[in-house]
């Protein structure tokens, strides 16, 4: 099996969907990851795992409604081309 841009493209889309299917109250809460989180003060260097959730909340908010639209086209790509 040959490592090519299909594979890296459904790879993504993958992680996408996972990262937009995690709940934040029933698994990231649990880890201390939660949406109580303690928030940086102004002027301090934000921490990787404050980073790290703002970049899992960004990636719910802008890329929803497009993911959708891309697992559907692949969906189809699927069952077309096999």
């Amino acid at each position: 099996m040959a490592f090519t841009l299909w594979n890296l493209v459904e790879a993504t889309v993958l992680v996408l969907n996972a990262v937009c299917v995690l709940h934040e109250d029933r698994f990231l809460k649990q880890m201390g990851w939660g949406a109580n989180a303690p928030v940086q003060g102004f002027g301090e260097q934000p921490t990787v795992k404050s980073q790290i959730l703002n970049l899992v909340r960004s990636i719910r908010t802008v890329v929803r409604i497009p993911l959708i639209l891309v697992n559907i086209a692949l969906i189809v790509f699927k069952l077309i081309l096999g």
